[in-house]
């Protein structure tokens, strides 16, 4: 296995799990799909799909990207139709028109893609289409006590009247989450809910859950996270190429088993070569960084050869540092050297001009342009090497847009295919494919294999081992501990703003990182 998929839950959490009856399966069956099949256009998503559901039970759905799991989630939600088969809800069957039809029969949905409308305030999203009203204006008061309420309960401590937009990654999934649990779901659909959250908000959300479990709620628990599959769940069903594999106790299944009914062959363990190379000539160098409320005083190199990582809570400015890098943000004071001379000018279209290559955290917001095609998305940093005169040389722009499907074993009905009829796994390779096309020396890499399923997860760790192999520098931010440990060189370690430790390959742990992490130093 890929150290991505290593646990690293505390024995907090363990406990937590333990204690709601995570391997015990009792009751009847809350929810049945029989036969259940669904094409878009000439792409078969799901393929005569049937199992159960038991009533109380944490019941993971796992697969590689593409297989068909939030396909299916869309269909027990109410968003999509299927073209053949029957969802059975307490043994009837029902056929949803509509998300709102499903939440009014108890079934919710927490999508991986955040759904939330950034220009209302978090109480407005957590009220959308039941706004409390008299006379036709909206009680604030009563909507402000009702959203506190709603936001305890997942311990989410924002201002209820905070606009969507100014929330990080992770508590605006905390809000959709906040929804399906306060709006009174028997049944809640949460597809890659841990990908955006730091791990603190992760056994947060291992408590929630718990919690669901105890009070009755049925919950099916989309993951590619293989440590929260067996820490939460009771039974697990698979997936592969939209067709159902297995349906199996928990209990009854290695995780290297489990790897194989996902991607049909078995993932070793990827050690990183890069490491056993010495580093070569720094090519970014951060001096004295600062942006006021973001970070402050931030100093470090890459080198060529060298992958660093980037290790903080959500909120210690990994983030923000890596975008006023690539020149999306401003900041006040520092200097940013590559290759030993200033970026002047400083802006993205500067940094790319000169080889930097960013990966944002937020592929929808922030790396992919949603109206548009795969093609277009994966071309966009290209468009100066492949136009001919003045005109788009759209022969070579097909012919580089195949090849990084194929490197990168993307699932989709064809490269003009919208980008956002993609699986959240497939857009994240799409988004990383243009950076590699544009063969950057300078890569930023901030959550690339988040919503990335195991067996890609692999391809993903071995390219970047390959880039830094090849001289290329490699700045890795990532919330999975596991994934910093096994491919960095070196890891940094921000907190509040601040860069509070170094830790070389050798001396890197997780109590280490973790205790940095937190701001109380490693011993």
């Amino acid at each position: 296995m890929t150290h991505g998929t290593r646990s690293w839950v505390t024995a907090r959490s363990l406990k937590n799990s333990e204690s709601s009856g995570a391997v015990r399966v009792v009751g009847e069956e809350l929810l049945r799909v029989e036969g259940l099949t669904k094409r878009f256009g000439a792409v078969t998503a799901l393929d005569d799909v049937s199992f159960g559901v038991v009533r109380g039970e944490c019941h993971a759905l796992i697969g590689e990207n593409g297989a068909g799991k939030s396909t299916l989630g869309k269909i027990i939600a109410g968003i999509h139709r299927p073209d053949r088969g029957r969802v059975l809800l307490n043994g009837a069957a029902v056929a949803f028109r509509s998300p709102l039809d499903a939440g009014l029969a108890g079934v919710r949905i927490v999508h991986q893609e955040l759904a939330t409308c950034p220009n209302l305030s978090v109480a407005e999203n957590l009220f959308l289409g039941a706004l409390p009203s008299r006379f036709g204006f909206v009680r604030r008061g009563e909507l402000d006590r009702a959203a506190r309420a709603m936001l305890a309960q997942v311990g989410l401590d924002v201002h209820p009247r905070t606009p969507m937009a100014r929330l990080s990654t992770g508590q605006e999934q905390l809000v959709q989450i906040a929804v399906a649990i306060g709006r009174g779901a028997k049944l809640i659909i949460m597809d890659e809910p841990t990908s955006s959250l730091s791990q603190g908000e992760a056994l947060r959300l291992y408590d929630i859950i718990a919690r669901l479990k105890r009070d009755g709620v049925t919950l099916i628990y989309v993951s590619h996270r293989l440590d929260e599959i067996r820490l939460l769940c009771d039974r697990v069903t698979v997936l592969r190429d939209g067709k159902h594999v297995d349906t199996r106790r928990m209990t009854d299944v290695s995780t290297d088993e489990l790897v194989r009914l996902m991607i049909g062959r078995p993932v070793g363990e990827y050690f990183p070569h890069h490491t056993g190379t010495p580093p070569g000539a720094v090519r970014l160098s951060v001096s004295r960084l600062s942006a006021a409320g973001r970070f402050s005083e931030i100093s470090f190199d890459v080198r060529s050869g060298e992958i660093v990582g980037l290790a903080g809570l959500v909120g210690a400015g990994r983030s923000e540092v890596a975008r006023a890098i690539f020149g999306v943000d401003r900041f006040q004071s520092g200097r940013i050297l590559l290759d030993g001379a200033p970026l002047e000018r400083h802006g993205p279209r500067e940094a790319i001009r000169r080889g930097v290559g960013l990966l944002p955290e937020d592929r929808k917001r922030q790396a992919l342009i949603v109206s548009m095609t795969c093609r277009q998305n994966l071309s966009l940093p290209l468009l100066d090497r492949l136009k001919r005169w003045i005109f788009l040389d759209g022969r070579a722009e097909k012919r580089v847009t195949r090849e990084y499907f194929d490197k990168l074993r993307v699932v989709a009905p064809g490269i003009d295919a919208p980008v956002t009829s993609l699986s959240g796994g497939n857009q994240q390779k799409i988004a990383l494919a243009r950076w590699l096309a544009r063969n950057c020396e300078m890569l930023i890499l901030d959550e690339p294999t988040r919503g990335v399923d195991v067996g890609a997860k692999a391809e993903i760790h071995a390219l970047i081992d390959q880039l830094a192999a090849s001289g290329k520098a490699v700045l890795l931010i990532s919330s999975e501990l596991p994934e910093l440990l096994n491919l960095s060189t070196r890891i940094l370690v921000l907190a509040k703003g601040r860069l509070v430790g170094e830790l070389p390959r050798a001396e890197a742990n997780q109590e280490n990182l973790l205790r940095l992490m937190a701001g109380i130093g490693a011993n």
